[in-house]
């Protein structure tokens, strides 16, 4: 673990995110008081931004994540009708062409 004073981190950038990257984490201090942490992605984290940053809506409560938790495909819906009635209702509309 390394420390960088904010004017140091600003200088050399591009330098200490590598070193992130590469899984060191650095502490960013201002005034010898530590203000932020650079370090590389969670596990959990997406390296996608756009996961990312929904993310972090759904953290912050903008947006709530759907209720279903299961791992297959959605329940089906009841059907609205069964096939014989849509069949008939079909030949119906052909009869008055």
């Amino acid at each position: 673990m390394r420390s960088v004073g904010i004017k140091a981190l600003n200088s050399r950038l591009s330098e200490y995110v590598r070193l992130a990257a590469s899984g060191e984490t650095i502490l960013v201090t201002d005034s010898d008081r530590v203000v932020a942490e650079l370090g590389p992605l969670r596990e959990t984290r997406s390296p996608v931004f756009t996961d990312a940053f929904l993310a972090d809506a759904v953290r912050s409560g903008v947006l709530t994540p759907p209720a279903l938790t299961g791992t297959g495909p959605p329940p089906r819906p009841a059907p609205v009708a069964c096939l014989d009635e849509i069949l008939d209702e079909l030949d119906e509309s052909r009869r008055d062409r």
